[in-house]
C-alpha cells in the first residue's frame, strides 16, 4: 500500500518531514513511495525525520522504503590467503546480498600504499553508498575517510581499524587481545623453560598488526619473563618474503623455539620451518584459517590459528550498512566479532 495514503499520523505532513530533513517535498515523496533518484544519506535523513515525527512506524517493513545499496569492499592485493578468500566469498554471496538490498563491488588495492588506498576511497565514494575497507594508519587515509563522512558516505573498517577518523564502524577483532592470546598460547606450549621467540608482521602500517605486537610483548613481560622475544620482522603478508625472513631468523637464532606470524603469508613461514627441518620443535602460531593453515595444523607444522569467520564478517557488514544508511539514528549495530582459536583437534 502507498505509505502516503495511510490513515495513520494525518497531523504530520510531507512538508513537516521535508523541513525536518532539510529537503524538498518532492524528495520526501520519492523516498516514502520508494522511487529512485535519492542517494542513501538523503534517504536516511528523510526516514529519520519520518520516524521521529511519527509519520511511519519504526517497525514498517514496506518494500516502498527499500532500495539497492551499492557497497564497495576495498581489500589489499597480494598473497594473503585469508583476504583472498574473503574477497571471493563476497562475490559468491552476491545473490544472497542482493536479497538484502546490497550490491557488492570488490576491488583489490595495492598493499601498503596509503596514497593509493586514499585515492580509491574518494573514487568509490562518488559511485557507492558505503565503503568497507582494511585501513592503513596514515594521514592521507584519515583525510579521505573524513572527506567521505562530510559527504554522508559511511565507511566501515574491517580487520584493521583507523585512529582519529570519522569512520562509522570497526568490524574486527580486539587485536591487542589477540596478540596477548597468541603470546599466552606460545608460552603454554613451551612450558616453563627459558626460550627465545620471534614475530613476523605484515606491516606495522596496519594498526591491527601494531596492536597484536603490543599485546604479544606485554603478556610476555607480565606473565612469561622466562621467554625472550628476539626480534620483529615485516613480511608484507607475502609468502616469499616471509620465507626469507623465517630462514634468516632461524639462521641468526638456531635455538629459536617459537614464532608468531602476526599477519598473512603463513605458507612462507611454514615452508621455511619444513625446509630447515624445524617444524616439529618450533611452536608456530598464526592468524586466519585458510586451506594452507588448515593443512599446517593437520601435519603439525602449526600449533594454533587465531581466526574470525569471513562469512560472519560479510553478514555483519551487510547489517551494519543497512542500519547505517536506512535505519533510525542511534539504531543498535551488531555485536563485536570474537576471536576463535583453532587447533588440529577442533578443526571445523
Amino acid at each position: 500500500m502507498d505509505i502516503l495514503s495511510s490513515d495513520a499520523n494525518r497531523r504530520t505532513t510531507i512538508a513537516d518531514i521535508a523541513r525536518a530533513a532539510g529537503v524538498s517535498t518532492a524528495t520526501v515523496d520519492r523516498v516514502l513511495n520508494g522511487r529512485s533518484g535519492v542517494r542513501a544519506p538523503t534517504l536516511k535523513r528523510v526516514m529519520d525525520a519520518a520516524f521521529s515525527l511519527g509519520y511511519v512506524d519504526e517497525t514498517t517493513t514496506s518494500e516502498s522504503t527499500s532500495r539497492t545499496l551499492r557497497i564497495s569492499f576495498l581489500l589489499p592485493e597480494g598473497t594473503n590467503r585469508y583476504l583472498g578468500m574473503l574477497g571471493r566469498m563476497i562475490v559468491e554471496q552476491s545473490a544472497a546480498l542482493a536479497k538484502q538490498g546490497i550490491k557488492p563491488v570488490v576491488e583489490y588495492i595495492k598493499s601498503f600504499s596509503p596514497e593509493i588506498l586514499a585515492s580509491a576511497l574518494i573514487r568509490h565514494g562518488k559511485q557507492s553508498d558505503g565503503i568497507c575497507f582494511m585501513a592503513l594508519e596514515h594521514p592521507a587515509v584519515r583525510e579521505a575517510v573524513n572527506t567521505l563522512a562530510e559527504r554522508g558516505i559511511p565507511t566501515v573498517t574491517i580487520i584493521s581499524d583507523l585512529g582519529n577518523a570519522a569512520r562509522s564502524f570497526y568490524l574486527g577483532l580486539d587485536n591487542r587481545s589477540a596478540g596477548r592470546l597468541a603470546g599466552d598460547l606460545i608460552a603454554r606450549f613451551l612450558g616453563l623453560q627459558p626460550a627465545k621467540v620471534a614475530m613476523i608482521a605484515g606491516s606495522l602500517s596496519y594498526r591491527a598488526h601494531e596492536e597484536r605486537e603490543m599485546g604479544f610483548l606485554h603478556i610476555m613481560q607480565e606473565m612469561h619473563p622466562q621467554i625472550e622475544v628476539v626480534g620483529l620482522r615485516e613480511g608484507h603478508d607475502d609468502e616469499a618474503m616471509n620465507y626469507r625472513q623465517m630462514r634468516m631468523l632461524l639462521s641468526q637464532h638456531p635455538d629459536l623455539k617459537g614464532i608468531y606470524n602476526i599477519g598473512g603469508g603463513a605458507s612462507g613461514v611454514g615452508r621455511a620451518l619444513k625446509d630447515a627441518m624445524r617444524a616439529e620443535d618450533v611452536v608456530f602460531i598464526g592468524h586466519g584459517l585458510t586451506p594452507d593453515t588448515r593443512a599446517y595444523l593437520i601435519d603439525g607444522t602449526m600449533d594454533a590459528v587465531i581466526t574470525q569467520n569471513p562469512g560472519d564478517t560479510i553478514a555483519r557488514a551487510a547489517i551494519i550498512f543497512t542500519r547505517l544508511l536506512l535505519a533510525r539514528e542511534g539504531a543498535p549495530l551488531v555485536e563485536p566479532l570474537r576471536s576463535e582459536v583453532i587447533f588440529r583437534e577442533n578443526l571445523p
